[in-house]
């Protein structure tokens, strides 16, 4: 299993992960959901000020949530 995340403007077009600043620590494919959910937990708010306003947890290909929102209030 490889668990990423794919990440989303509000209308939700994909947003590539070249260009956001700070994700270079993601590695492309995480080895459990575990750290995949720890990663974003840590980043989600670099995300949210890049313009990332949702994210999709995918295991593979498969999706297993989403839409996350990011929300700064």
């Amino acid at each position: 299993m490889a668990w990423s995340w794919r990440y989303e403007k509000a209308d939700g077009t994909v947003v590539p992960t070249t260009g956001l600043p700070d994700v270079q620590e993601q590695p492309e494919y995480q080895s459990t959901q575990s750290d995949a959910e720890s990663w974003l937990g840590e980043h989600w708010r670099v995300l949210a000020e890049a313009g990332v306003a949702q994210v999709w947890l995918l295991d593979d290909d498969r999706t297993v949530y989403g839409p996350l929102r990011l929300a700064l209030d």
